[in-house]
C-alpha cells in the first residue's frame, strides 16, 4: 500500500499532470480519499516554492539553447499567457484569480503554471504561494468528487 502513496506522490508533482492526475489514480487504487487527498497535496505543493523563486531564471537563461530553447521557450510563453490572461481579467482581485486559475481543473491551469504566472507578474511570494496552495485545495475537492462519481458510476 505504500508504494501506492508513493506512486500518487510522485504523480501529484509531475507538471500539467499533478493532483488532477493524482486524485483519480488514488481513486482507482482504491485508496482512502482524506490520506491520498493530502499526500497529493503535499506533493503537488512541494515544487512550488522552487519554481516561484528559480523557474523563470531557469527558463529565460535556457531558451536560447540549443538543446531546450524550444522547451523552455514554450513554458516562457505559456506562463506569460497565462499571467496577462490572469492580470486581464483580475486587475486588482489577481490573489482570487490565481486561486481559481489554479484551482479550476481545467487542462494547463495547475500550480506549475499558476506559479510560473505568479512569478511572471512579480506577485510577492507569500500571496502567491498561498492562492497556489488554496487553488490545489480546491482542485483536490473538485477532483475527488468528481472521482467518487466516475469510479462509483464504474464500480
Amino acid at each position: 500500500m505504500l508504494n501506492k502513496y508513493i506512486y500518487i506522490f510522485l504523480i501529484s508533482m509531475v507538471p500539467l499532470v499533478e493532483l488532477r492526475g493524482a486524485i483519480p489514480f488514488a481513486e482507482g487504487f482504491g485508496l482512502p480519499f482524506l490520506p491520498s487527498y493530502i499526500v497529493c497535496i503535499i506533493g503537488n505543493m512541494l515544487p512550488v516554492p522552487i519554481i516561484y523563486l528559480f523557474a523563470r531564471k531557469v527558463l529565460e537563461w535556457g531558451a536560447d539553447k540549443p538543446l531546450t530553447g524550444k522547451f523552455f521557450t514554450f513554458c516562457l510563453e505559456k506562463g506569460e499567457k497565462g499571467g496577462k490572461k490572469l492580470q486581464e481579467k483580475a486587475g486588482r482581485g489577481l490573489f482570487l484569480a490565481l486561486l481559481l486559475f489554479v484551482g479550476i481543473p481545467l487542462p494547463g491551469t495547475g500550480a506549475w503554471t499558476g506559479t510560473l504566472a505568479a512569478s511572471i507578474l512579480d506577485m510577492d511570494f507569500k500571496s502567491s504561494v498561498t492562492a497556489v496552495m488554496l487553488g490545489v485545495l480546491l482542485a483536490g475537492v473538485i477532483m475527488g468528487a468528481a472521482s467518487k462519481m466516475v469510479f462509483g458510476v464504474f464500480a
